[in-house]
Parts: C-alpha cells; structure tokens; sequence
C-alpha cells in the first residue's frame, strides 16, 4: 500500500532503521524488525547509506519488512554517487520486490570527483523517478524545520523545498529537531506556500549523548538548555539517560500529536525497547485520534 493513502486514517507512527555494516551478517537486523514488527507501526523506513554503499541492503531488508511481515516499508535512495542508470536498477530491484515507497534523499555531502554528474540535489532525483515511473510509487522527501545546515537562509531553503514537492513527492519527513517551536514556524510557513501534503515530525529519542551531539553538528539542530541539563546529569547513567531520553521524546511527541501533526517517524537507531517503550507512552493517545474521538 502506498503510504500516502494511510494518512487519510489518522496520524501516523512509523521506525527508521539501518542495515548492517557491510561485515556483518543481513540476519543481525532480524531480531529488531521482529520487535519493530511487533509494534504495528504505520510503516518502516529502512536507510540506504550516506553514499550508497549499503544500497543492496536496503532493497533485501525493505522486502523482508514487506513480504514476511506484512508492513509497508519506504526504501531510501540517495543521488550522490549514483548516475540514472543506477537509480533506474536500484528502483528495478525495489519495484521487482513488491514495494511501493521511496524516500527519496539528496545524501551526504561527498567530494565532487566522487560523485555522479547526473544528479546534484534530492529535486532532480525525486523528477527523475516520477518521470520514469509515473505513478508505480508513493515518493517522500525530507524537509528542515531549522532549515537545511549547508542553505544560505530559511527563506532559500523553502524555495527549494516548493520545488521537490512541485517535482512529485507524496508526503514529507522532518529532520530531527528537540523544540517544537521550529516545527511549529516551519509548518506556519508551508501552509503561507500553499504546501498542504502530510508532514511527518522526524523524533530522534536520545540514549546517548556522544551520539546525538556528533548528530547534530552535522544536521544543525538545536539543543535546548533543558535538555542539555538533561544529558549532562545521566550521561553517566545509561539507564537513566535512556529513559529520560524517552520521557523528553514523549512529552514532543503528545505536545505535536495534540496540535494536530500528520505523524511522528521515529529515528531509533536500531534500538526497539527504545521504539517499544515511547509506543506505549502513546498508545492511547493515538487510539484516541485515530478512533476520531478528538
């Protein structure tokens, strides 16, 4: 089922997970998607690496997800390094494997005599796939609230934004972010631009603080002094910090379920009993919303 048509019955809860190092065997995946499974969410997302490099991966795990499992997956594609050739196979494999979804992502920076020449921004990639494939996939795109890390200005960055949505995208993804004030602006800004699709909130839960700090120096995001407090007293602490890593995502999460959002993915880096425990925290809640009794 193409994801886009689910938004229709209520806000959606959906995983992001990543495929094995390259070293290590496919079936180290399989205990996670057996208890991500478990949970029912919306959909899972499966990742393609940076430059590509687990590519094949993504295409195996995305059809496990959907095939023995039953749960939609949304395969991930990244421009950099890839020329139209490699998309064109990389979507055959994809399609070859009964999925419908395909976030469709520029990648990380790499240097240019490392890249491919056919396509430089996630825009052209996200054309070229609805022009070679018309309607055969739902596309997702992802989006910045604080605006992309690499643009001159937000006002740039919603320029370009207009632009991939314009080229076919069906829904967006968030970047990450821990004050809900951004999304807020942000989503006051695309209703200014007429841009009406679902938005889904991305939520990182933070169970270690090296990791999310590496995080967002490269993404950008900004850490609210609350939450600095809250890494720097349990940092420590791994228990401690993961559930108050868990408690913080939770109180975003019902804070942006309440106002209305389309849905939350969350980014819980392999870590089902992370995805387990905030799935509960909300259960009612989204039972409520789904159910239209609010």
């Amino acid at each position: 089922m193409k994801i886009s048509e689910k938004f229709l019955g209520g806000p959606l809860i959906s995983f992001e997970i990543f495929p094995p190092q390259k070293d290590s065997p496919l079936s180290s995946i399989f205990k996670t998607i057996d208890e991500l499974a478990d949970l029912k969410p919306d959909y899972i997302s499966v990742t393609y690496g940076a430059t590509g490099g687990q590519s094949i991966r993504t295409a195996e795990i995305a059809s496990i997800i959907k095939n023995k499992y039953g749960i939609d997956p949304l395969a991930h594609i990244t421009a950099v390094r890839n020329s139209k050739d490699d998309i064109r196979k990389e979507v055959e494999r994809i399609y070859d494997n009964n999925i419908e979804n395909i976030l469709a992502l520029r990648g990380d920076n790499v240097p240019a005599e490392a890249q491919a020449n056919d396509f430089k921004y996630a825009q052209e990639l996200i054309q070229f796939i609805r022009d070679e494939y018309k309607d055969k996939f739902c596309l997702a795109g992802a989006c910045y609230p604080e605006g992309h890390v690499e643009s001159r200005n937000k006002s740039l960055d919603l320029y370009y934004l207009e632009k991939k949505v314009s080229s076919g995208v069906d829904f967006l993804i968030t970047q990450l972010f821990f004050d809900n004030a951004f999304y807020y602006d942000f989503a006051s800004k695309l209703k200014n631009r007429s841009i009406v699709i679902p938005v889904q909130a991305g939520i990182m839960p933070v169970t270690n603080k090296n990791q999310i700090e590496r995080i967002t120096s490269m993404c950008g995001a900004f850490i609210p002094e609350k939450f600095i407090k809250v890494m720097n007293r349990y940092q420590g602490d791994k228990q401690a910090l993961t559930d108050a890593g868990v408690a913080y995502a939770t109180d975003q999460i019902v804070d942006l379920l309440s106002s209305g959002v389309d849905g939350i993915h969350l980014y819980v880096m392999n870590k089902p009993q992370v995805a387990r425990k905030i799935t509960q925290n909300i259960k009612t809640v989204i039972k409520s919303l789904k159910s239209g009794e609010v």
